[in-house]
């Protein structure tokens, strides 16, 4: 008698992260920076490093680099001040990537921020929730997230070829992992003011601010 093969299902362990693309050079005086490789991401949380919240750090004052645009206008002679002028200074800040969705058990990725997407737009996902429900995140692959009546559907690569990873999720589901995520970049930028005291005390409550700023997030007590 033939024996049935018992399909083993895996669980769906579904995660949404806050992710910045790493595309600076590690030759760097903002110390400790950690080693990475470019156009890699790194996963922002509370349990970074001294030397990833550097690298961090680096990437999005990289992302904000800019010069005095009025005469009047200097920036500092010294290195380091030079190189967040920018960032302490300009009243739209960037930080690229965004929020990825995954499925741990499976590897899958169902959301990607593709280029021209950045973490200080993250709060399209509540749009996608309670706004005009949907949102796109970049291109190559164009990632799109939108509301359909009670779930909220994820395609990967909306414009690429037919067969892109797609999932369906509860909407209220979604809404947990939207506040998961935040409250991962919150943990990350309150690490990141403890990393500046240590590191670049005379710039560590300005830096603060404009890394709040960058996350659109409030800034820590």
């Amino acid at each position: 008698m033939a024996t049935k093969r018992r399909v083993r299902h895996h669980p769906r362990v579904i995660v949404m992260q806050p992710i910045l693309e790493i595309s600076a050079s590690d030759d760097f005086a903002l110390r400790p920076v950690g080693e990475h490789e470019s156009f890699d991401y790194l996963v922002l949380n509370g349990r970074l490093t001294p030397a990833e919240v550097g690298t961090a750090v680096m990437q999005i004052a990289d992302c904000n680099d800019s010069e005095p645009q009025e005469e009047h206008d200097s920036s500092p002679t010294d290195p380091l001040g030079a190189f967040l002028y920018g960032l302490l200074t300009m009243p739209d800040l960037l930080a690229v990537g965004g929020f990825r969705v995954t499925d741990n058990a499976t590897d899958s990725v169902f959301v990607e921020p593709g280029c021209c997407n950045g973490l200080e737009s993250w709060r399209d996902w509540l749009d996608v929730l309670d706004g005009i429900g949907c949102a796109y995140f970049g291109h190559d692959p164009s990632s799109v997230a939108e509301r359909v009546n009670d779930v909220v559907r994820f395609t990967l690569d909306a414009h690429g070829v037919d067969g892109s990873p797609v999932i369906e999720l509860p909407v209220e589901q979604v809404r947990r992992l939207v506040a998961n995520a935040q409250q991962d970049l919150q943990n990350f930028l309150s690490l990141a003011g403890t990393w500046a005291e240590q590191h670049l005390p005379a710039h560590a409550a300005a830096l603060t601010t404009a890394l709040a700023r960058a996350l659109d997030l409030p800034p820590t007590p």
